[in-house]
């Protein structure tokens, strides 16, 4: 089993943010190799970041992000349990970031929840008629048509596109990795994007 160091610890803790205690224990865990304790991390997160999700939130900012000479304007609110995280530079920072996504990918909806049911329905039946010439078995068919319509779901859904920032993770990752750093519960509640001509 392989030591590990308050150096590793501290240069650990120093990417992450979190406690001394929860990066040695990731380290320890994944036999201090660190994208390992990452992932193990990552996976906790998501777990620790659902079990906020059911706190209220009554605090939070509206930032407003204007792009390319004034030709593309958004407003976000994102909402916190409290007025103290809502004036944290990290928080703050997260938001601008969302903002800044939403400029540049121009999502439609927040999540899949919002998508209208008659919408999905359509695109479906478009993507059966496309899968359909090629006469495959039906569970195939399915399989396809459910990998297709994840892709749209990444194209018009906030929280399913990969963050302009760090396409490696989603904008659900990144939120998760927020609600996990700051400690509570952190909802992308609204949006709105103007284009001119648009």
């Amino acid at each position: 089993m392989t030591t590990i160091t308050a150096k590793q610890i501290a240069e650990f803790r120093a990417k992450t943010g979190l406690p001394m205690m929860e990066c040695k224990k990731a380290l320890t865990e994944a036999n201090g190799d660190e994208e390992k304790a990452l992932e193990l991390l990552r996976k906790k997160g998501v777990t620790k970041a659902a079990q906020k999700s059911e706190r209220t939130t009554k605090a939070g900012i509206v930032e407003s992000y204007i792009h390319n000479g004034g030709q593309i304007g958004v407003l976000v609110e994102v909402l916190s349990e409290t007025d103290f995280v809502a004036k944290n530079d990290e928080f703050k920072s997260f938001v601008h970031d969302i903002a800044l996504h939403i400029a540049a990918v121009n999502p439609k909806y927040i999540s899949k929840d919002q998508i209208p049911a008659e919408e999905i329905d359509k695109e479906r039946k478009i993507l059966l008629e496309q899968v359909a010439a090629d006469k495959k078995p039906a569970e195939i068919v399915e399989k396809i048509i459910n990998g297709k319509l994840e892709k749209y779901f990444s194209e018009v859904c906030l929280l399913n596109q990969p963050f302009i920032k760090d396409p490696e993770m989603t904008i659900a990752d990144l939120l998760a990795s927020k609600i996990q750093k700051i400690g509570e519960n952190i909802i992308i509640s609204r949006f709105a994007r103007f284009e001119i001509g648009l």
